[in-house]
């Protein structure tokens, strides 16, 4: 559950790694979670756990990471963590913040995944791959 960790940096744009993960991510509310990115939140495990961390990175499986972690186990018993990763099957529950405004932040998201997609077709992405024209 813990690792060791240097500096972080500041936070980067979300960066989706495949054509799968942006279809799950858009046709799905895990857009909103991956909005969270920097907020605090906690998250309900499926053990009963709990943690509550600055969130760092969610995936479109719902694989979140988390830093700065107050995890308290099924018997109450609390452990403050550098870093913790848990996987998407072990979530239970993933508390919003008050002060988020859900729309916003799915619109947000999803603006981000259409530059994603459409990056190509506005002549970015790499040259010696461009589609030739007759």
């Amino acid at each position: 559950m813990e690792s060791e960790r240097t500096e972080s940096p500041a936070p980067v744009a979300e960066v989706f790694n495949s054509i799968r993960e942006r279809a799950i991510a858009e046709n799905s509310m895990v857009v909103l979670l991956q909005g969270l990115q920097g907020e605090v939140t906690t998250v309900d495990l499926r053990n009963e756990s709990t943690a509550r961390g600055r969130v760092v990175n969610v995936d479109a499986f719902m694989n979140v990471r988390l830093e700065d972690v107050l995890y308290r186990d099924r018997r109450g018993k609390l452990t403050k963590l550098q870093d913790m990763f848990i996987t998407g099957r072990n979530v239970r529950y993933v508390h919003i913040p008050d002060h988020v405004d859900i729309m916003k932040t799915i619109e947000s998201q999803l603006a981000k995944i259409h530059r994603v997609r459409n990056f190509a077709s506005h002549g970015g992405g790499r040259k010696e791959y461009a589609k030739k024209t007759k």
